[in-house]
């Protein structure tokens, strides 16, 4: 019985059987080789293809990380910063990586000024992505709390923000950057790759949280920007902008722009704008006061256009200093248009017609010309043509067709209507009365000699120009409020009708004034214009004649200029 039992058991173990032995033999074999082949793969990865592992460890560990390129400085002609860029850190999280413990979170929004709720709502709403930013651009100092934190998931970057230390004041010219550091207006536009320089790179080693361990080599070395130096004289551009918002104010005009040149290198010294806007704060921009109005806007000029015109007259053998025009009755019609005076002027030589701004005496020169005579004129004086600044969306103005100008055309483009200019362009005009005939071209930019000019008219007519100009600028003449005590000044008031779409409107005018100082020896051009003064005083000799006089003043004083006038005793 007991034999029995022991061969049924027997027969019940199939490990005891030929087919349970074989099975266990071939299941053995099968993990022997797959041991060798692993401890072969080991070997031949650690002794004979060993970079492969290297590559595979580092590629988890080090990181190619970009060095941001400090953007150049801009500066005005003395060295005083315009823009310059300090370090700020931008803090971005990988809500992944983020801890869910909602006290964290709560501690982490507080140390960046956060509200808690907030935080978490966006962190739920990028919770299936990698990256979002936390707060950009803060200072170093309102950065750290957050950083002492060492919260999962909490990275910084080190970047530079722009800062304007003049602000408003030369807003418009100078321009500003976006986000991301690149220039969005104005020169920082204009010259945007030349300021960023070029970003270098290099190679670091990390752990698994993305926390710098050692910094390896430098791969590529960061290019800083290049710096910039303005012509603007930072001293005058303030005085500028604070008689220009002076007059702006005390008229309750719409605005007003200011250009101030060098008389002998064609440099801007100061170019200011109203409305304007602060580059450092913009919550509540006002679009209209982003525009570069003194270069990219072009107006009708109005009376300031007559010397100009006259200078073409001048040249020709029909009209000198001595011819006599007669005025009366102090209108006229040409095409069906009637064109009139303020007042019957009676005969005028060329200069009576400056100084009491006689469109009849300019409708009558004009017209005494062939037809093409001033138009040429002005196009040698740089109008309907960009004046090469490169400043971004510059104006070229407008001219009337030359074909095809009619008789009416030829007279209203002598006293300043039907013709288009940027008081950039004005100025730019005025320098060639200025510098013996002799047009310079504007620049925003420092120069290091004096150009040569255009020639555009004889050093003679200029002359004889200045001489008409100054006897405007006398007590109980349209420009007496551009006088400036112990200095001579020559200049032309003008008043002009806004255009809109349906025409000349009757109650919205602008007021300019372009001007000349010292006349025994100019050394600065400067034209102001005041858009749309409300009141009884709208005139340019009442508006904008006073800001010239402040501005150039002051400016004269600054510069070293002597006086040229001298007093007379009683």
């Amino acid at each position: 019985m007991s034999r029995e039992r022991r061969s049924t058991t027997g027969r019940r173990s199939p490990n005891n059987g030929p087919m349970g032995r074989g099975r266990y033999l071939f299941l053995l074999g099968i993990v022997i080789i797959g041991l060798g082949a692993l401890v072969s793969r080991i070997a031949y990865l650690n002794v004979i293809d060993r970079d492969f592992l290297q590559n595979q460890g580092d590629a988890r560990t080090l990181r190619v990380e970009p060095i941001n390129a400090h953007r150049g400085m801009i500066s005005d002609r003395n060295g005083d910063p315009l823009a310059i860029s300090t370090p700020v850190v931008t803090l971005w999280a990988n809500p992944q990586e983020l801890p869910s413990d909602p006290a964290q979170l709560t501690t982490l929004a507080r140390a960046l000024k956060m509200d808690p709720d907030t935080l978490e709502a966006r962190v739920e709403r990028y919770s299936e992505h990698e990256f979002m930013y936390l707060r950009r651009r803060m200072t170093p100092e309102a950065a750290k709390p957050a950083r002492d934190l060492d919260i999962p998931g909490v990275y910084a970057k080190d970047e530079y923000k722009r800062y304007y230390p003049s602000g408003d004041v030369a807003a418009q010219l100078v321009g500003v950057t976006n986000v991301d550091d690149h220039g969005q207006e104005g020169l920082e536009l204009a010259y945007d790759d030349y300021l960023s320089g070029q970003p270098g790179k290099r190679r670091v080693l990390k752990d698994r949280k993305g926390r710098l361990v050692r910094d390896l080599h430098l791969l590529k070395d960061a290019k800083p920007g290049g710096d910039l130096t303005l012509s603007i004289d930072l001293r005058l551009q303030y005085m500028a902008y604070r008689e220009l918002q002076k007059s702006v104010d005390e008229h309750d005009a719409d605005g007003g722009s200011l250009v101030m040149m060098d008389a002998r290198s064609g440099e801007v010294l100061a170019m200011a704008n109203l409305p304007s806007y602060n580059p450092n704060n913009r919550t509540s921009i006002d679009v209209n006061g982003l525009r570069n109005q003194a270069v990219t806007d072009a107006i009708e000029p109005g009376s300031v256009m007559k010397p100009l015109a006259m200078s073409a007259a001048l040249a020709t053998d029909k009209i000198d200093p001595d011819t006599v025009i007669d005025t009366s009755p102090g209108w006229m019609v040409i095409d069906g248009y009637t064109i009139s005076d303020f007042r019957n002027y009676g005969k005028l030589t060329p200069g009576g017609i400056l100084l009491h701004s006689s469109n009849i005496g300019m409708s009558h020169i004009a017209l005494k010309l062939d037809k093409g005579t001033i138009w040429k004129q002005y196009q040698k004086l740089g109008l309907g043509q960009p004046p090469g600044t490169g400043f971004p969306g510059e104006g070229s103005g407008s001219l009337p067709s030359l074909t095809g100008l009619s008789r009416s055309a030829q007279a209203t483009m002598a006293y300043g209507y039907g013709l288009s200019l940027t008081p950039l362009q004005l100025a730019s005009a005025y320098t060639a009365i200025a510098n013996d005939g002799r047009r310079l071209h504007p620049s925003l930019l420092k120069r290091t000699s004096a150009p040569i000019g255009d020639q555009v008219m004889s050093p003679t007519i200029a002359h004889e120009l200045l001489g008409m100009l100054e006897k405007i600028v006398q007590p109980d003449a349209g420009g007496s409020r551009a006088m400036v005590e112990g200095y001579r000044i020559a200049g032309k008031t003008g008043t002009v009708r806004k255009v809109t779409a349906g025409g000349y409107q009757q109650k919205a005018y602008r007021g300019l004034f372009a001007g000349i100082a010292p006349v025994s020896d100019p050394r600065i051009v400067t034209v102001v214009m005041i858009d749309n003064p409300k009141g009884d005083e709208y005139y340019g000799g009442l508006v904008a004649a006073p800001v010239f006089g402040r501005v150039v003043g002051k400016a004269l004083r600054l510069l070293d200029v002597p006086p040229d006038k001298q007093e007379t005793s009683e």
